[in-house]
């Protein structure tokens, strides 16, 4: 069962033009949509089923610096300071609390990982710092577990997923975007070599700059104009408890469970060391560029053969404008949530703190994240498409930096400024 939402009132009717088309509904897409609309430029979010219908509302919620690789925190740093403010910005109660974010370590391996992190970012003057079992203990009583230490990051923080695309959505409604649901764009109209509209299911609209931010449909989007995006496909499986008294309001994660509270007074629950990788043909077509990746967290990968690959090899990967695109034929992307790995979580996370021993669990849901070879998104014009920018690949990262990957696109689109130095996004680097 996929998380509830909350709903928005979308536009129905498709303009004949706009000044920027961006293609997704998610969160990234719409945080893009409400910067444009703030700077009075003219815009249209198309989106082929629901806002945030998909891994924007199925993530867990996280906003962190800490883990990333150096060159992506200037985001989450810009991200921080555009969360604190969502709130006033969008006059909505999206769950935001910067209430810190902790990381486990059982081995000394893993705390050395947290080490080599922490000195690798050394001259950032962040405020991570290491913890030794007895801090643990402060800052999350009640537990059982053994840790050799861990590191704390007292400024990341949470939000909630379906509460925060929505908010977003209605804010740029508000300052004059257009927003319209159950409208796929099949494909890009060009002239002189650059874009110049997009043509949905319902027709076609003219505009001046495209934002492609489909998440992990787009390699398939760009793939039908000739244009390769690495990213692959990983399938995340969450749980969440009823309301309950737990032991810390700080996000915590284990090497093989992680929980945090969530603003209706449960907690959001899964195994934070596996990971489903359904495996499809973009895995022999470009699975080489994950080898190294592959080798360093193989043990966190279960490999999934079967009904996913049959599904993928019957979506087309070449269309026309006039016909049904892929987009249509999937509205939603669902995956099935893995119960295994599930109940692996919950039965590691309460042999850790018992109170979690009998949890109600009342939903579960499973979302499906594309990552880069490098676990970087890209966020950037498409040289060979004057015209085109993308915003996706995000390998799980997008809701935690989407307020400041929101304005960057816009930043880029608009060839305004950028909110930080978009070089380590380009498109190009692949």
């Amino acid at each position: 069962m996929a998380p509830v939402i909350l709903p928005v009132h979308t536009s129905a009717e498709l303009p004949a033009a706009t000044t920027v088309a961006i293609i997704g509904g998610g969160i990234v897409g719409l945080t893009a949509a409400l910067t444009l609309a703030e700077r009075g430029v003219p815009v249209t979010v198309l989106e082929k089923g629901r806002l945030a219908g998909e891994q924007s509302s199925r993530n867990l919620g996280w906003i962190r610096k800490m883990g990333r690789e150096k060159a992506d925190i200037p985001l989450s740093l810009e991200s921080d300071r555009l969360w604190a403010s969502m709130p006033e910005r969008l006059g909505a109660d999206i769950g935001y609390r910067q209430a810190g974010i902790i990381y486990l370590a059982r081995t000394e391996a893993e705390m050395a990982g947290h080490r080599n992190w922490l000195a690798s970012v050394e001259d950032l003057e962040l405020d991570s710092r290491l913890l030794d079992p007895a801090e643990i203990d402060r800052l999350v009583p009640g537990g059982a577990g053994r840790w050799v230490g861990g590191i704390h990051t007292p400024s990341d923080g949470r939000a909630e997923p379906t509460l925060a695309s929505s908010a977003v959505a209605r804010a740029a409604l508000t300052k004059g975007a257009v927003i319209i649901e159950d409208c796929a764009v099949r494909t890009l109209s060009t002239a002189a070599g650059r874009v110049c509209g997009v043509i949905t299911e319902r027709g076609e609209i003219g505009c001046d700059q495209v934002l492609l931010a489909g998440g992990v449909w787009s390699r398939r989007f760009l793939g039908n104009l000739g244009l390769s995006l690495p990213a692959l496909p990983l399938v995340a499986s969450v749980a969440r408890t009823a309301p309950m008294d737990g032991p810390t309001e700080i996000a915590v994660g284990a090497p093989d469970f992680s929980f945090r509270k969530r603003h209706d007074g449960g907690y959001t629950i899964t195994q934070r060391g596996a990971l489903v990788a359904p495996l499809m043909l973009d895995h022999l077509l470009i699975g080489h560029r994950y080898l190294s990746t592959l080798r360093a967290q193989l043990k966190n990968v279960r490999i999934s053969f079967g009904r996913d690959l049959l599904r993928d090899l019957l979506l087309a990967r070449r269309w026309s404008g006039d016909r049904a695109s892929p987009f249509e034929l999937v509205r939603t992307l669902d995956p099935p949530v893995n119960d295994a790995l599930n109940a692996e979580a919950l039965r590691n996370l309460a042999l850790a703190w018992p109170v979690f021993k009998d949890v109600v669990i009342r939903q579960a849901w499973a979302g499906m994240i594309d990552v880069t070879p490098d676990s970087l998104p890209v966020i950037s014009p498409v040289a060979a498409l004057p015209g085109l920018t993308i915003a996706s690949g995000f390998s799980g990262h997008g809701f935690g930096t989407s307020p400041a990957a929101g304005q960057l696109a816009a930043d880029l689109v608009t060839g305004a400024s950028p909110i930080v130095d978009p070089e380590p996004y380009r498109f190009d680097r692949f």
